[in-house]
């Protein structure tokens, strides 16, 4: 028994050291670019990785990745895509529909994905053009006839890594 819990203990410390959390092992670090969007009126941080639309993916410097337009054509109700409300003319930030509650691994929001379905947010004339903050907003001024909402096929991938309250993502600096 005594040589078997000996034996067990060397294992472990053997696979221990695979497995090593020293700071300086192992460990690199990537600097990605941070945007802000809006959400519900609060503002979030993300960052982009990846998109479907070449022309948009050269403009931003992220990866194109064709294969996520594919992700548009789910069927009706079984779509892993929100919608993330775009302003082709920047006037403003992005809109997103939803967010992590809070950021990180205790995420409530059931609803939020990191894959956006791009909605192009144009406005119908000069004297209409304001901040809006909320998808609730962007209704509001469509019903009104101030703008119009172009859902695309376009799909990007942009994980939110702080919320609205400042939780991030393990790691965030």
């Amino acid at each position: 028994m005594g040589r078997t819990v000996s034996i067990l203990v060397i294992l472990i410390g053997l696979l221990s050291g695979c497995a090593s959390t020293s700071p300086n092992i192992g460990k690199s670090e990537t600097v990605i670019p941070v945007s802000r969007a809006w959400v519900d009126g609060r503002v979030v941080e993300y960052i982009t990785t990846d998109i479907s639309d070449a022309d948009m993916a050269k403009m931003l410097g992220v990866n194109h990745v064709p294969r996520l337009a594919e992700a548009a054509s789910a069927q009706p109700g079984h779509s892993l895509l929100e919608r993330v409300y775009k302003f082709p003319n920047n006037e403003q930030m992005g809109i997103f529909q939803s967010a992590p509650s809070p950021a990180g691994g205790e995420n409530q929001d059931l609803h939020y994905s990191p894959l956006w379905r791009v909605v192009l947010v144009r406005w119908k004339a000069p004297q209409f053009v304001r901040e809006i903050k909320s998808e609730a907003g962007l209704f509001e001024a469509e019903e009104r006839q101030e703008l119009s909402l172009e859902v695309t096929n376009i799909v990007v991938n942009c994980p939110i890594t702080r919320d609205s309250n400042g939780q991030t993502l393990k790691g965030v600096r």
